[in-house]
């Protein structure tokens, strides 16, 4: 069993800044990608940024230059650092994960419950 369990959300004036984290916890063998989506009401949910296996980091366009996701392998932590918060940035934020399985050879995703983020103007 994995669980993910996302804190660090809240409320906060347009300019200001949150740093989110997600744990991992449970039967956790090999992780392939942990990163970070939003979905605000009546949208669908959208990558935001995303730590991949071998250390590269992938963020959406709307983002660069604002959010920073880091990752803390042996805690199997990962956090994202938002800087100059707009109010389009209001969401739920949802923490990703995805393992492999040797014993299975193939792999799993999991989604936490998500922490939401109102950014004010």
């Amino acid at each position: 069993q994995v669980r993910l369990v996302e804190s660090g959300g809240g409320l906060v004036q347009a300019g200001g800044s949150l740093r989110l984290s997600c744990v991992a916890s449970g039967s956790i063998n090999i992780i392939d990608m942990m990163g970070w989506y939003r979905q605000a009401p009546g949208k669908e949910r959208d990558l935001v940024a995303v730590s991949i296996g071998g250390g590269t980091l992938n963020y959406a366009e709307n983002v660069k230059g604002r959010f920073t996701i880091s990752r803390d392998g042996a805690k199997n932590t990962v956090y994202l650092q938002m800087n100059s918060l707009k109010p389009e940035d209001t969401a739920t934020y949802v923490c990703y994960l995805r393992t492999f399985s040797r014993a299975t050879l193939g792999s799993r995703d999991y989604w936490g419950q998500g922490t939401q983020v109102t950014v004010s103007s």
